[in-house]
């Protein structure tokens, strides 16, 4: 990866529906080669999709938890099982094993507390959990997708 890939990515980070004449005249290529390189960038899985953010707000999914799991289970089997459980849910918008105190990091958004609550109710559902531990979100104040490239 170059410059140039580099500069594309950051354009497509920033705003997916540049055009490629648009991506070529400001990187300086031709749209020819910018199209090429974009195509292998996807093919190489270094672009993965391109989707249209949606403000949580504007669909009542104002509100973030970032939620701590502990489980004393760590079998291949317990894992296999709870990441299936939790990927299926729509409201798990990350899904982290992490290091640390915390065996597993989640981002979830939801409505209200009584929505959280359901969706607690799903996650710990015969699953063998030692700790859920929740924490509510009081205000954003950086949320980006764009990655320093």
């Amino acid at each position: 990866m170059d410059n140039t890939d580099r500069q594309i990515l950051r354009l497509l980070q920033s705003d997916a529906t540049h055009s490629l004449e648009t991506i070529a005249a400001k990187v300086n290529v031709s749209v020819n080669t910018c199209w090429r390189r974009v195509k292998h960038l996807e093919e190489t899985k270094v672009i993965t999709g391109r989707v249209a953010i949606v403000d949580p707000n504007a669909v009542q999914l104002g509100q973030t938890v970032m939620v701590a799991i502990r489980t004393n289970n760590h079998s291949a089997a317990w894992l296999e099982k709870f990441t299936e459980k939790t990927r299926a849910i729509p409201e798990v918008m990350e899904f982290y094993r992490m290091a640390g105190d915390v065996d597993y990091l989640l981002k979830i958004v939801v409505n209200t507390v009584a929505d959280y609550d359901r969706v607690y109710k799903i996650i710990i559902s015969d699953m063998e959990i030692s700790d859920v531990s929740a924490t509510f979100a009081m205000e954003c104040i950086k949320n980006t997708t764009v990655l320093p490239v």
